[in-house]
């Protein structure tokens, strides 16, 4: 009987550590960020800056899902429609993470594309990595969109 009691608690013991392991880790479990469409209206080379209006901030972190190890200068691409749903010069931006990956973005709340919920459009990239595209739906009266991203190394 002590045999299984000291392996039970051997095996809890790893299981334990486990959870503590992921549960300490940033991001959680660091799962990639699900790809999204690129649609119709990407264009390269938005000028660099971290702001296309206001009403509408989308900050977080850019990390690898190797140790979810946060991305320094990873490279962002934005742009979305304007308020009154079409696409603009106006409403693109290229920025780049910090030190330690964080970003944050302030623009207008995009107006309602036909056919389409309200969105942002994003291109992530950073050396060493797949680049990802992505969108963010924020919700009606939503001012302010947490948005970690996690990209798959190449």
């Amino acid at each position: 009987m002590r045999r299984v009691s000291a392996a039970l608690i051997v095996a809890a013991s790893v299981v334990w550590t486990a959870v503590l392991s992921a549960a300490q880790a940033p991001g959680g479990a660091c799962q990639p960020t699900r790809a999204d469409m690129l649609g119709p209206f990407y264009v390269e080379g938005a000028p660099e800056r971290n702001s296309t209006g206001k009403g509408l901030a989308v900050e977080g972190v850019v990390r690898s899902t190797r140790e979810c190890k946060p991305l320094a200068g990873a490279k962002l691409e934005w742009w979305s429609a304007n308020a009154g749903g079409e696409y603009d010069d106006a409403h693109r931006a290229t920025q780049v993470t910090d030190g330690n990956g964080r970003f944050r973005y302030v623009t207008d709340v995009p107006g309602k594309y036909p056919g389409r919920p309200v969105h942002l459009h994003v291109k992530v990239s950073a050396t060493g990595h797949k680049p990802l595209v992505t969108q963010i739906y924020p919700k009606p009266g939503e001012n302010s969109v947490g948005f970690d991203v996690v990209l798959q190394p190449q």
